[in-house]
């Protein structure tokens, strides 16, 4: 199972996030760096790959394109979401995979060709319908997605732990590649995403508070 670290970036810093609040996102502060400016922080910590949000873009009040190449760069692969509201909203960078997002991407996710589905959620409902995630996830099933992240927005930074059930209804409903990201505490959700059969965890916070070893974000796997 793939372990991607997660930099959310805001105002040209990389932030920490805490249950979709983002107007209370500050720039991280972390054992593991000693900067939140973003390719400082990446060369510090050094992870194969990485999840980057750019909330400006997402929000509306800014984007961080010029940077994102820089970062690209750092790292084997970058999984960007930027706000994507139209196909042509998609950046083409070399060793960038697009996230379309429910939150931004409207109703018609057919429209969308390559990069990853986003399914973010609060409460497990998607964002911003209220829709059941499972049933998002199977109709992703015929789309010309590369795979899929299940994003628990409302679970971001708050290490409260996975619901296992609820795992294992999110993974039968989906054949393809599909990443979990939210609310991971240490290492038994991470085992415990690895035995639903998810292909990838996006983490952060449980990174830098040492309940997930760095040397696991910078090989990229569980192994």
């Amino acid at each position: 199972m793939d372990l991607i670290l997660a930099a959310d970036l805001k105002s040209g810093n990389i932030v920490h996030g805490m249950s979709g609040r983002r107007d209370e996102y500050r720039p991280v502060q972390t054992p593991l760096a000693s900067t939140a400016e973003p390719i400082r922080f990446l060369q510090e910590i050094r992870p194969r790959y990485l999840y980057i949000a750019d909330l400006d873009r997402i929000t509306g009040v800014g984007s961080h394109d010029s940077l994102i190449p820089a970062l690209a760069r750092e790292v084997e692969t970058l999984y960007l979401d930027r706000g994507c509201r139209s196909p042509d909203d998609m950046l083409d960078c070399p060793d960038v995979i697009n996230i379309i997002g429910t939150e931004t991407a409207g109703s018609d996710l057919s429209l969308f060709a390559g990069g990853f589905l986003s399914v973010d959620m609060k409460d497990q409902r998607v964002v911003p319908n209220g829709t059941d995630p499972v049933q998002i996830l199977s109709n992703a099933g015929v789309c010309a997605f590369e795979g899929c992240i299940l994003l628990d927005i409302g679970g971001v930074g708050t290490r409260r732990g996975l619901d296992p059930e609820f795992l294992e209804c999110c993974r039968r409903a989906y054949p393809g590649l599909l990443f979990w990201g939210g609310g991971v505490a240490g290492m038994q959700d991470l085992t415990l995403l690895d035995t639903c059969g998810f292909d990838g965890a996006i983490i952060a916070t449980a990174l830098h508070s040492g309940a997930i070893p760095l040397d696991l974000i910078r090989d990229g796997c569980l192994c």
